[in-house]
């Protein structure tokens, strides 16, 4: 009798029957196949805690502006009113609340200026309640080093005429065309990323020439920013990939989410009482005490600890690697504190508890997704998600075996139907986590028996 001909659907090929070893579709071409599209990151609802999401809320609605990329932006402008004042210790490093955030998204879609209008609406309607209490906003745009430190200068001689120091160092940057920071990058003899990594830190900023005699002590610089994803690929350079510039934002990618030909403005009686609130904040933390640093120490409880701890072993370095993806993400756990820091103090206290935690964790994991949308191909992202995979099936298999020799991984743990080079990408990824999670030794074979040695695996 005839063999009948394979069911299809529609007169299409059927779909790849999935592997029992490795859970991937066995398909002659799955080694150069990868899904050409991908879903554009979608933030969880956890992000917007407390007067962040109020304040994200009372600007998206009615508008087509992205709650998210306004809560960005508000976060970056408490984190930055707030002041040096606050701080948490960890370790023998006192962190501030200081913040990087960068909206990305596409040109006409990411309505990355009505992002920050209502900020700036907020902002300005706390000056009208007590101008002691909000910082410094510079929107003219950064070109060097000495332009920024001018900004919050340690005071200075002009001619014979001595310019007094600048008592107050908060100073909020609204990059609205973060290209322009990168543009001056470029410049030889430029300093200006140099000077952001050190604001970042904290670190003082000193003259890059001797000719030079601006100082800038104690700085409390937090910046908005918004670039397309274009620019941002385009722009980034090597150096600034790898270097612990771009690692200190917290990018994401945000885009209008819905489409209005005629968007609501947000009440003034709403920014006003926005306003009331975010002075709320200030007030508990003494923000108008400008010459005042690290007078309010905070601090985690039991439970945000030990939530802290499995995240930083845990979610925070897996899936990490040695290239640029890496690099961009090397900074997330003093990040991750960072943000945990505003949502306690939003709640007027100084104690970080796990809902904190958890909220920071909901911004770090969206800010990780839009690295990887941005700055990795679906191609690429494909590999990732295979070799992390097949990584933690190998880690498993270590574990309830004790140890195993790269031959028996293949024909035990893979029933010999994964390819080597995987097998290797595989064990490559565990050898070069912080901390490995496997190690390597080589076992010399006994002198009868002829042949090279033997690579033995185990659990670290």
């Amino acid at each position: 009798m005839n063999e009948q001909p394979a069911p299809t659907d529609g007169g299409h090929a059927t779909r790849p029957v999935p592997d029992a070893a490795t859970g991937l579709d066995r398909d002659d071409h799955q080694d150069d196949v990868a899904p050409p599209h991908r879903n554009a990151p979608q933030p969880d609802p956890t992000c917007l805690y407390g007067l962040i999401g109020d304040v994200a809320r009372a600007g998206s609605e009615g508008t087509e502006t992205n709650a998210h990329a306004i809560a960005a932006n508000f976060m970056a402008y408490l984190s930055c009113a707030v002041g040096r004042g606050v701080y948490l210790p960890i370790g023998n490093t006192w962190h501030h609340a200081r913040l990087f955030c960068l909206h990305i998204g596409r040109s006409g879609r990411g309505r990355k200026g009505d992002a920050v209008s209502l900020v700036l609406r907020i902002d300005a309607a706390l000056r009208a309640i007590d101008d002691a209490f909000a910082p410094q906003v510079h929107r003219g745009g950064l070109s060097t080093r000495e332009g920024l430190a001018a900004l919050i200068h340690d005071g200075y001689r002009q001619g014979r005429l001595d310019v007094p120091a600048m008592e107050d160092k908060r100073l909020w940057v609204v990059e609205s065309e973060f290209a322009n920071v990168l543009h001056q990058g470029r410049r030889d003899g430029n300093t200006l990323s140099a000077a952001l990594r050190d604001c970042w830190d904290g670190v003082d900023l000193k003259p890059a020439t001797k000719s030079n005699r601006l100082y800038a002590s104690d700085p409390h610089v937090c910046l908005s920013g918004a670039i397309s994803p274009g620019e941002l690929t385009g722009l980034m350079s090597a150096r600034e990939l790898t270097n612990g510039f771009a690692n200190r934002f917290l990018m994401i990618w945000a885009e209008r989410s819905r489409m209005l030909p005629f968007p609501k403005e947000t009440p003034q009686a709403l920014v006003e009482h926005l306003a009331r609130r975010t002075l709320e904040v200030l007030i508990f933390v003494s923000a108008d005490r400008h010459d005042d640093r690290e007078h309010l120490r905070m601090e985690l409880s039991p439970q945000a600890q030990w939530r802290y701890a499995q995240f930083y072993r845990g979610e925070l370095h897996d899936g990490m690697d040695d290239g640029a993806i890496g690099a961009l993400l090397e900074r997330r756990a003093p990040m991750l504190l960072r943000l945990a820091m505003l949502m306690a103090l939003t709640d007027l206290q100084t104690r970080i508890d796990v809902p904190h935690i958890d909220a920071a964790m909901a911004w770090i994991r969206h800010a990780t997704a839009s690295v990887r949308f941005v700055f990795v191909s679906a191609a690429e992202e494909a590999k990732l998600v295979q070799v992390l995979e097949l990584s933690n099936r190998v880690l498993a298999f270590l574990r309830e075996r004790g140890q195993a020799t790269r031959s028996q991984i293949s024909t035990e743990c893979f029933k010999g139907k994964v390819p080597k080079a995987r097998i290797d990408a595989s064990l490559e990824q565990l050898l070069a986590s912080t901390p490995p999670k496997i190690n390597v030794q080589t076992v010399e074979r006994p002198v009868d028996s002829p042949g090279t040695p033997t690579r033995v695996y185990r659990p670290t």
